[in-house]
């Protein structure tokens, strides 16, 4: 997929911001792949959007390590969270709902690589990497087919805080 924009996040508020504003523009049936090594910021960016998208900002929003998949009701679709971490082939992913995310929920997706040929075609992948070390700035990559590069072409070109986006 042809790299739609590039950003550096200096902070975990820049991180959340671009969350939030990608989850502005989310509708039924979109799956967005989080990529990166562990301490990119996938967890940080997943609490803002899943946050952003149910209204409310004390929203609890556990890792799915151990479920797997969590869900949530929001105004757009119901919102399916999947970490994949501990899932060691894509055959499990039957049992875990992943159709019907596809269909007509919205499927944040953590460890995207797990999925194998289940990798939604149209999916837009957020590849967040660390610049430096953890406690530094990040890099986020947003990657997506041509529908999602009209869809994001209003972004900003580059922000760092939330004020600012």
């Amino acid at each position: 997929m042809p790299t739609i924009r590039r950003y550096q996040l200096p902070d975990e508020t820049a991180t959340a911001a671009l969350a939030m504003l990608l989850a502005d523009r989310l509708q039924s049936g979109d799956a967005i792949l989080l990529d990166g090594p562990l301490g990119a910021g996938k967890t940080c960016f997943a609490r803002a959007l899943i946050r952003h998208l149910s209204n409310e900002a004390g929203t609890e929003v556990p890792s799915p390590s151990f479920n797997l998949v969590l869900t949530y009701e929001t105004a757009k679709a119901m919102l399916w969270h999947f970490d994949l971490y501990r899932v060691n082939d894509p055959r499990e992913l039957d049992e875990l709902g992943l159709d019907e995310a596809l269909h007509d929920g919205i499927a944040l997706i953590e460890w995207p690589d797990r999925l194998g040929p289940y990798t939604p075609a149209s999916a837009l992948t957020v590849a967040l990497s660390l610049m430096t070390d953890a406690d530094g700035p990040r890099m986020a990559e947003l990657r997506g087919n041509a529908t999602w590069a009209e869809r994001l072409a209003d972004l900003p070109a580059k922000f760092s805080h939330a004020a600012d986006a």
